[in-house]
């Protein structure tokens, strides 16, 4: 029995039939023309998608598995990296057996292209693409369902109601993941809270260590030799420029004198196409080290992953005038060596490239905008000794 087929990725099998309801869905073709034909959309609508069709069914001719649809994505992420980063590293992986499965938890900046560059860091290391866990409040398009599927995505159902409901959907997804884990050997990625870290502020929602602990064995195995079990690998990914920075911060300055924010209907698939599209310059992605510790509590584990997702941030210039220009001093020179030296080109048109683009966001929305690029410095100098910041 297929116990998982509400909520796993699509498998070889399915494929054919997914592609074939793609290639006539009005709206992905709508979608894809707008990205790729604006003008010609706007003007011509009805003439552009039978061009689009085409296009994808000559490009998707030959594409039979999970692992040949992936190559076609890897096409766009060659391309969207080319055109939208200034460099993208990695680093970390020396850390891990690639023939393993790993649980990768990482910080949560940008809907799609977390695990997007994690995947194409893996792909490029001759490791396996993840399975990557999508809440089902992105899913609200059928297309954009059955594209994530096919692309390794599993679902969260966010949108259970009650406390029954929604237990039952954390047990079940629970129970997924480690059978993706220790019965598939498939690695799988998690953000490290539901929903962005809008305010650049990197925290482990216990909670999500929490679900996780819903598939332990309680009488068999104790909570360390779970998280053992699992393969728990903390990864920080960082960013120069956030291209949703803008919105950020305007939701945050809403949330903060409004007392509340709603969000608007498909707002959710416009910042992952602002994301796609957006320009966010040196672009890295840590792999940490396994968790092996005897951990006694699920926040344990949470304060294990945000140590090393802090610790491991590779910060950039555009923190470093953020923190001065909210902070008003420099601070920042008394981190670690290591950590300075990777800051790169901090040299005056890095300031004034970060200020310019200050000067773009509203003014009453500013101040958020700065705090989201400073956030990371005053994280690490947190965690820094006494004596180093007395």
């Amino acid at each position: 029995m297929d116990n998982y087929s509400d909520i796993r990725p699509y498998n070889d099998q399915e494929m054919a039939a997914v592609l074939q309801r793609l290639l006539i869905n009005p709206e992905l073709l709508d979608t894809i023309a707008k990205l790729r034909l604006p003008r010609m959309q706007s003007w011509f609508p009805a003439l552009v998608r039978p061009l689009v069709r085409r296009a994808l069914k000559k490009q998707l001719r030959g594409v039979g598995t999970i692992r040949q649809f992936q190559g076609v994505i890897k096409s766009y992420m060659d391309e969207m990296i080319e055109t939208t980063t200034d460099s993208f590293t990695v680093s970390g992986l020396e850390n891990l057996d690639l023939d393993k499965p790993w649980l990768l938890i990482s910080n949560h900046r940008d809907i799609a292209l977390d695990p997007a560059f994690v995947n194409y860091a893996l792909y490029h290391n001759d490791g396996e693409t993840v399975r990557i866990a999508i809440g089902d409040n992105l899913l609200t398009k059928p297309f954009a369902a059955d594209l994530m599927r096919l692309n390794k995505s599993f679902i969260v159902k966010r949108s259970a109601k009650g406390p029954r409901q929604m237990l039952a959907a954390y047990k079940h997804l629970s129970a997924y993941i480690r059978h993706s884990l220790t019965d598939e050997e498939e690695t799988v990625w998690l953000a490290q809270r539901e929903g962005r870290a809008k305010d650049g502020l990197d925290a482990t929602e216990p909670a999500i260590i929490k679900m996780l602990c819903m598939s332990q064995r309680k009488g068999e195995e104790t909570l360390g030799e779970f998280i053992r079990s699992l393969g728990i690998v903390p990864v920080a990914i960082s960013y120069e420029w956030d291209p949703c920075d803008a919105a950020k911060a305007r939701e945050l300055s809403l949330r903060e004198s409004e007392g509340t924010y709603l969000k608007a209907e498909f707002e959710d698939l416009q910042s992952i196409g602002l994301g796609i599209r957006g320009q966010k310059g040196k672009v890295h992605v840590h792999f940490g080290e396994p968790l092996t510790a005897d951990f006694a509590t699920p926040g344990e584990v949470a304060a294990a992953i945000d140590a090393q997702i802090i610790e491991e941030y590779r910060l950039q210039p555009s923190n470093i005038w953020a923190y001065e220009q909210q902070c008003g001093n420099d601070d920042w020179r008394r981190l670690p060596e290591d950590v300075l030296t990777e800051l790169g080109d901090l040299s005056p048109a890095s300031r004034l490239a970060f200020e310019q683009r200050m000067a773009g966001i509203p003014a009453e929305h500013r101040n958020k905008a700065v705090a989201i690029y400073a956030n990371a410095v005053i994280a690490k100098l947190r965690r820094l000794p006494p004596a180093e910041t007395a």
